[in-house]
């Protein structure tokens, strides 16, 4: 697929979503990741240089900012309802908490990637679609 053909996404959104997913926020269809936090250099269907992106700790965030709030209703209701003691709760909840992490790290950093890409940050150029005749792009 040439750069030319590339149906690029209509909003923010669907970038994120291509990201979440792990594939290219450009195209859609090619993966993002050539190991499993680390992106390609260079997109294989739409050759969109990757080097640029500066993810660095903000996925780590993300990913701790959700899982503490998904896993603090889980410990209170533990906490209140079953009296659980220190280590059935440490058994119970870091290894989920882990898990649900080490699940977010990839999705968040594709997430984060793809909006470095949309809002032409960090060396990334800004693309949109073409607009449609007799629209107003001022308008919502």
């Amino acid at each position: 697929m040439s750069p030319a053909n590339v149906l690029l996404p209509a909003t923010f959104g669907q970038a994120a979503l291509r990201g979440i997913r792990c594939t290219c926020p450009r195209c859609g269809e090619a993966r993002l990741f050539r190991k499993w936090l680390k992106p390609l250099e260079t997109c294989p269907r739409c050759g969109v240089d990757w080097s640029p992106q500066r993810a660095d700790d903000f996925p780590a965030y993300i990913a701790i900012l959700v899982t503490g709030h998904l896993l603090a209703p889980l410990v209170i209701a533990l906490a209140t309802d079953f009296e659980l003691g220190p280590a059935a709760m440490f058994s119970i909840i870091v290894p989920l908490a882990v898990a649900m992490m080490l699940g977010m790290l990839q999705p968040a950093k594709g997430a984060v990637i793809a909006a470095q890409w949309w809002f032409g940050l960090h060396g990334f150029r800004r693309e949109r679609l073409p607009e449609a005749p007799g629209s107003n792009p001022d308008r919502p």
